[in-house]
Formats: C-alpha cells, sequence, structure tokens
C-alpha cells in the first residue's frame, strides 16, 4: 500500500491512502462526483488557500492505487511537477497543462502552480504544494477534513482571466520575441535575444517596431514583461544582489513562456502575419 502527503503553506495536511482520490484547487467541492454511500469517503475535496481568482475551481485530482500516484491535471493554468529520483542527474521537472497526467514518483514531489497565489498587496505569486509518496501497510484513516467554504465565498464565484499582455502591444511582441526559443522547440540551448535582435523580430512580425531601436526601450519593455511573469515580490529586476541582465534576461523569457503570457499559436499568428505582408507587398 501507499501513503500520500499534501503539504502547503497555510493548507491542513491531507494524508491518503491506496484507494482514495483527493480533489483540489480553488473550490473543488462541485467536482466531487456522485457515488455510493460507501464510496463517498474515498473521495475528498481540499479547497487551497489564498488561490488567486483566475485558479480554476478543480486545480487536479490525486489518485492513489495500489502501486503508483497518479496527477490529473484539469486546471487552465500551468505548472510545474519536479521531484528527485535515482537517475542520472538526479532531478526531473514537468510541465502540467489541462488534461495532462503524470505518475509521481516515490518520495518528495513538488508542485508549483504558476501565479497561482493572490498577495497581500493585491500581486501574484507561485502556489507551491509538497506531495510526499511513501509505501505503507498501515491504514492512513483517510486524507484531513478541509473546513466548509464560507456562503459566498469569493473561491466559489467563476474562474476569472489570468492577468497578462495585452495582444499586439509593444510588451507583448517584446515577450513573443524574447519566449521564442520556448515556444518553437529550440531551447535545448536557448539564448536570449540581445536588444539589436528583439527589435528586428519585433519588426518581421509587425512591420512596425515602436521605438525599440533605443536598447533602453527594450530594457523598459523587458522589466514591465518581468513584472507581469513573475508578480513584484519574485521579480527578477527587484532583487537586491541579483544576478547578470542576460540570466535575468533568459529568466523573463521562460518565464513568459511558462505562464502563457504568449503561446505558441501566437508565434503562429506572427510568422503567418508577416508572410502575408511580405506577399502583399
Amino acid at each position: 500500500m501507499l501513503r500520500v502527503t499534501l503539504r502547503g503553506s497555510g493548507l491542513p495536511t491531507a494524508v491518503l491512502g491506496s484507494g482514495e482520490t483527493l480533489l483540489f484547487g480553488r473550490s473543488p467541492t462541485a467536482a466531487l462526483p456522485e457515488v455510493e454511500a460507501e464510496q463517498q469517503l474515498r473521495y475528498t475535496a481540499l479547497p487551497l488557500p489564498r488561490c488567486a481568482p483566475h485558479v480554476s475551481r478543480l486545480l487536479g485530482e490525486l489518485v492513489v492505487g495500489e502501486e503508483m500516484v497518479r496527477l490529473r491535471w484539469r486546471g487552465g493554468v500551468e505548472a510545474q511537477l519536479s521531484s528527485l529520483f535515482d537517475a542520472p542527474g538526479g532531478a526531473r521537472r514537468v510541465t502540467l497543462v489541462d488534461a495532462m497526467s503524470a505518475l509521481l514518483d516515490e518520495g518528495e514531489n513538488r508542485l508549483v502552480v504558476l501565479r497561482g497565489r493572490q498577495q497581500d498587496d493585491g500581486s501574484y505569486g507561485d502556489l507551491t504544494l509538497a506531495i510526499d509518496v511513501a509505501a505503507s501497510q498501515e491504514s492512513t484513516g483517510g486524507p484531513a477534513e478541509p473546513a466548509p467554504a464560507a456562503a459566498g465565498d469569493a473561491d466559489a464565484s467563476p474562474t476569472a482571466t489570468a492577468p497578462g499582455l495585452a495582444p499586439g502591444t509593444r510588451e507583448w511582441f517584446v515577450a513573443l520575441a524574447l519566449a521564442e526559443p520556448w515556444l518553437s522547440g529550440a531551447d535545448d540551448y536557448p539564448r536570449p535575444p540581445s536588444n539589436r535582435e528583439v527589435y528586428e523580430r519585433v519588426r518581421h512580425w509587425h512591420g512596425y517596431a515602436w521605438n525599440l531601436e533605443r536598447p533602453q526601450r527594450v530594457d523598459d519593455a523587458i522589466r514591465a514583461i518581468a513584472g507581469v511573469a513573475f508578480g513584484p515580490k519574485d521579480d527578477p529586476f527587484r532583487r537586491t544582489g541579483g544576478g547578470r541582465v542576460q540570466n535575468v534576461r533568459f529568466a523573463v523569457g521562460r518565464r513568459a513562456a511558462e505562464v502563457r503570457l504568449v503561446t505558441v499559436d501566437d508565434l503562429d499568428a506572427a510568422e503567418q502575419a508577416a508572410a502575408a505582408r511580405d506577399r502583399s507587398a
């Protein structure tokens, strides 16, 4: 049998055993399946505290079998699943998207919901959960009973739209240029583009590059993108003693792709618009 423990800041620890399923998210109670009374104890809904309003009411299903633990991702926001195990390199990191499933390794698994936690100042940070998987011969006694949501609680409201960049704006095109290596699949050894390369890519896609021929204007746009992608608490430009600017640029580009400030579809649409403009010239 397996014993699974889910922990998080401000979250009651949930413990599951083989044959049990935990639904978690902003307000997952409505997603509990209609089953016979003797099976109801096998399902538990666990609301996550301080979720951002754009986090899905049902984020994931943690299904514990006899020999394996499966995480089914149901959220509209992305998450990163990482774990340590006995393998070359010693680590695994998987980006979870809607309808994706992943088997959890024995030991500690770290689940990070990107921009999933609402901060005291109204901005958004990452929501981190730890999922420990261990073999056990003892009954777990079921997961912790979460406190019922108060009537009219904001967690039961419809899912809001995640904060982002307005498509077609200067910052949106700069984010597309920064994230292009990850969006195009050329991220084995990605190199963040220089200010000049950002300007040329924006001009290629849009035909008009605002004032990005001036390097300072590119830097200003990257700072604005970092604030949206990371939030003020984790913004690499606001950290004291941060690394070189080139490393920060790398982080902003990867993060813009991870939190879907720009997407593969956006890149395809930009390339198609550029090709159409060239044909009509």
